[in-house]
């Protein structure tokens, strides 16, 4: 990859930054590609799996060409919904039908364009699974090694959780480091204070559209 894998760290977005359901917020539903998502570790194999394949040809696309790609991907392990809701806190709580859809939307977008940003290269890494360890509240955590060419590897733990659709990611920790959840709800905590959940939809879609809107490397 063109970009230091330290920066994967910014996978741990997808909560937010980074997102579902099972169910595109456009409307389409989002089958997934195979029958053994019926396990955590199967749904995290298949995001895993398919991050590499866009990587694999990532030097040939746009960032809005890796967006739509890693999209399926995206929809089909996270559950943002839920994600979006812990991020945001009270405010959840007190936001109507319409912001909650848009501001889940806006983290979609904001966690997608990221990852399109990031993963913009292929040098050969692979995922391992490691395993599973059990979770608070009935979550199961899969803990993963990304091996770099160098041999080094980058700790991923997935945490999961079982709905009426299946197993889906919630929250990402990476090298042991601080929940994803816990790093977008701090960063959002200002904000949301200040100009409430519209302003947080603002936040995240000038941050997704800025990404979009940078050259593409040569």
């Amino acid at each position: 990859m063109k970009r230091n894998l330290g920066s994967f760290k910014m996978i741990r977005n997808i909560a937010t930054t980074l997102i579902v359901s099972g169910i595109l917020f456009s409307g389409t539903p989002v089958q997934s590609t195979t029958k053994a998502a019926a396990t955590p570790e199967a749904v995290v194999a298949e995001f895993q799996s398919q991050l590499v394949e866009v990587m694999k040809v990532s030097e040939s696309l746009t960032r809005r060409e890796r967006f739509k790609l890693l999209a399926p991907a995206v929809d089909a392990a996270f559950h943002m919904p839920l994600m979006v809701q812990i991020a945001v806190g009270s405010h959840w709580a007190d936001a109507d039908d319409i912001s909650r859809v848009k501001v889940t939307e806006a983290f979609r977008g904001m966690s997608l364009s990221t990852l399109a940003t990031l993963f913009d290269g292929y040098s050969g890494e692979v995922f391992e699974h490691q395993k599973n360890n059990p979770g608070p509240s009935g979550t199961i955590i899969v803990m993963t090694d990304l091996v770099k060419t160098d041999k080094s590897r980058i700790k991923i733990a997935y945490v999961t959780r079982n709905f009426k659709i299946g197993w889906r990611i919630i929250d990402v920790i990476v090298d042991g480091g601080i929940s994803e959840l816990k790093v977008r709800r701090s960063e959002y905590r200002l904000v949301l204070k200040n100009k409430g959940i519209y302003g947080l939809i603002d936040l995240l879609q000038e941050k997704s559209n800025q990404l979009m809107a940078e050259s593409e490397p040569k």
